[in-house]
């Protein structure tokens, strides 16, 4: 499957996710791509938009190859096994950790003025991204989420490599992704579009969907 944009990503994931309107869910998006796909269910649902500011670490000279993440809260999910085949030194860790718990601050100080700090306890949460390339990420925030007692956690992506999506449903409540192609080298090679997402964009999505709908079934 080569879809043409995050939009439309969203737009085909929000028919598959249909079946939760009646839960009153709300929809998290992993910035900055993930908010695109979110935005797009967000509005198809109903439902309220918000973002869950995860970071991945990348492996020494490989940044799009995951070793890890770090949470909101600033507590990490690493690859240990990865780590050690590498040998990665611990201090690049703790030097990638930190600034990635710089750039979450950054990004929770510049999002958090417009998003609304939603209530996620006994509410169905669809955590929604653009793609899925090792789900550190995702297995990261389905953790950092599971600490706020939401009823469910539904993970959404647009596509993954069918080994992660098996990882992930032992942990998320249910796994719906579009498609899951191999060999899966990463994200992009499945958009025809995959321009980066702008700050400025996730910001402006925020805004829209709170003005559309005005968070009624908060």
């Amino acid at each position: 499957m080569i879809l043409d944009s995050r939009e439309e990503a969203g737009q085909k994931l929000a028919l598959l996710l249909e079946k939760y309107q009646k839960d009153s869910p709300i929809v998290l998006g992993i910035p900055r791509g993930g908010v695109v796909v979110a935005a797009e269910v967000a509005k198809k649902l109903g439902a309220p938009l918000d973002v869950l500011i995860v970071r991945k670490i990348g492996a020494p000279g490989h940044e799009e190859t995951a070793i890890g993440a770090v949470m909101p809260d600033g507590t990490t999910l690493l690859n240990e096994e990865l780590i050690a085949r590498w040998r990665i030194p611990e201090e690049y860790i703790s030097n990638a950790v930190a600034v990635q718990i710089r750039e979450i601050r950054r990004r929770k100080e510049l999002y958090q003025r417009q998003a609304q700090n939603l209530k996620l306890k006994d509410k169905t949460v669809i955590l929604a991204d653009d793609g899925i390339a090792t789900g550190y990420t995702i297995e990261a925030a389905i953790r950092g989420l599971r600490k706020y007692a939401p009823k469910a956690v539904i993970v959404a992506a647009a596509v993954a490599p069918a080994a992660v999506i098996s990882r992930l449903r032992q942990s998320a409540d249910e796994v719906v992704c579009l498609d899951t192609p191999e060999p899966f080298l990463a994200v992009g090679q499945f958009y025809r579009h995959f321009a980066q997402t702008g700050d400025e964009e996730v910001i402006k999505l925020l805004r829209e969907i709170e003005e559309a709908h005005g968070y009624e079934n908060m």
